[in-house]
């Protein structure tokens, strides 16, 4: 029986993430993982989604110019599409395979403190896994052991699931060619970016089934509107307060079954149908009750930060049930180790987290937004400017989109939170991150130098509005520009 450090179950971007930060304080680590090194991070996930997003949205703006001068539009095969996203996916698995042979290879004091084993671990002790691989069972001590076996679909009763003509998130990635129709179960983030994804090609009528008034219930107004009005304009039938009665796949056709609020009901027939109502942790077949490990009425492990009932034992990534992102596994896998190690005493804040929505247009957000200060009765000031004042903007014909930041009501305007909705998003907040965490207000960001013309003028406009110093005016062009301020004493937003 082999003796380590570390033993990490799961090798996707937190587990990963954590072994390499236990190879940094020179612990012998051991890495299990029973599928393919990567996880949803790679595969059927971040990775590949974002490679059909990017794919698509360069049809979709050279179809944009071919329409304006009566051209025919611009047409990929899915085998073509297929294509790009395998090589992105065979490029990346690539990189973090020759990197663990490397390694594992190690020469020298460090060689032969790395390992990574294939193969199904599950507890049989507080400080033992089995490990069930290809030729036999191997069997793992350990003194320390981070728990990041990531998550997978989430099914929906009276849905069967076939991943031939009703699909998950997952399944939706075998598809042999673009559906002529599909119906998206489920108008989150998921949802909406699959629905943007198949709208661009334009090879498939999309429709969207959202329970809420909107979608992106989450985030301002403003934003699920941007957002919705594109799709829409795109052919993207949203169902909008539509409850999903029934469903099922046929022969022919996926139909389904809708109710509205007002109680009208309406049958439609699709090709295909995707089901992308969240993700539910991996946490069964573990062998967890023989490691001491409490779990709760849902099944799911109770943990304090991602410390288990056992010291020993951390549970990060999509394991722990929430915030379901690469980026924060990778920071909790991280922040396992160092406290397993007492580097860190604090707990990991969420708090400042960023995030993208890969949507039309992309939407990029740090901190709270307006609805979210109004929920905790923050007294807040507001800035938002269209992207069609920005010129690099113009220069790139993507006008479409607007930033906003969300600033504490008092002198000092310390920054809340930003929202970036428009191309290059995504670039622009993470300078607005950092200052939410050491509490900067508007005045630093207002006297940096940006690059000209660049997408991130926009967020120093949105300070200089805030300080009323901005080259252009809002009390001019309040239809591009605008400034408000809400209290929770009168309850209401003004100008």
């Amino acid at each position: 029986m082999e003796n380590f450090d570390l033993c990490v179950i799961g090798g996707g971007p937190a587990g990963y993430a954590a072994a390499m930060r236990g190879m940094d304080l020179g612990k012998r680590v051991v890495l299990i993982e029973r599928d393919r090194i990567g996880g949803t991070g790679i595969y059927n996930g971040a990775l590949a989604s974002k490679t059909l997003w990017e794919l698509s949205q360069r049809v979709a703006t050279a179809n944009d110019v071919l329409r304006s001068r009566d051209r025919e539009p611009f047409r990929l095969t899915w085998e073509e599409v297929q294509r790009t996203m395998n090589e992105a996916l065979f490029e990346r698995k690539y990189l973090h395979s020759c990197h663990l042979q490397m390694m594992a290879a190690r020469p020298g004091p460090s060689g032969g403190t790395f390992k990574h084993i294939r193969g199904h671990a599950a507890f049989m002790d507080p400080h033992v896994v089995e490990v069930k691989r290809d030729g036999g069972i191997a069997t793992v001590r350990a003194d320390h052991f981070i728990v990041a076996t990531g998550s997978r679909p989430r099914h929906l009763p009276g849905i069967g699931l076939d991943e031939r003509r009703i699909l998950s998130s997952d399944g939706i990635f075998a598809i042999t060619d673009f559906p002529k129709s599909i119906v998206i179960i489920g108008a989150g983030v998921v949802g909406c970016e699959f629905a943007t994804i198949f709208s661009n090609f334009g090879r498939t009528k999309v429709h969207l089934i959202d329970r809420a008034p909107r979608i992106l219930p989450f985030e301002d107004d403003d934003v699920s509107d941007l957002v919705s009005g594109n799709l829409e304009r795109k052919g993207v039938v949203i169902h909008h307060r539509a409850r999903l009665e029934r469903i099922a796949a046929e022969p022919d056709a996926v139909r389904y079954l809708l109710r509205y609020e007002d109680g009208g009901t309406e049958e439609v027939a699709v090709e295909k149908a995707l089901l992308s109502v969240g993700r539910v942790p991996n946490v069964e077949n573990l062998g967890l009750e023989h490691a001491g490990v409490d779990r709760d009425e849902k099944g799911g492990v109770v943990l304090d930060g991602t410390c288990s009932s056992q010291p020993h034992i951390h549970v990060v990534g999509d394991a722990m049930g929430s915030n379901m992102l690469v980026n924060i596994g990778e920071m909790e896998g991280r922040h396992a180790v160092e406290r397993i190690w007492q580097l860190k005493d604090l707990p990991l804040s969420h708090a400042n987290a960023s995030t993208i929505m890969f949507l039309d247009p992309e939407v990029a957000g740090v901190g709270l937004n307006e609805q979210g200060c109004r929920e905790k009765g923050l007294a807040h000031r507001t800035a938002k400017i269209d992207y069609s004042c920005l010129a690099r903007a113009t220069a790139m014909r993507h006008a479409k989109g607007f930033f906003k930041m969300i600033v504490t009501d008092d002198d000092r305007m310390k920054v809340l939170g930003m929202r970036a909705v428009g191309e290059h998003a995504s670039s622009a907040i993470q300078a607005v991150a950092l200052m939410i965490s050491t509490g900067m207000g508007v005045a630093e960001l207002a006297k940096l130098m940006h690059p000209h013309p660049s997408i991130t003028e926009g967020v120093q406009e949105c300070a200089r509005m805030l300080m009323g110093t901005s080259i252009f005016k809002p009390e001019v062009l309040n239809d591009r520009m605008r400034c408000t301020t809400w209290r929770p004493a009168a309850g209401i937003k003004a100008a």
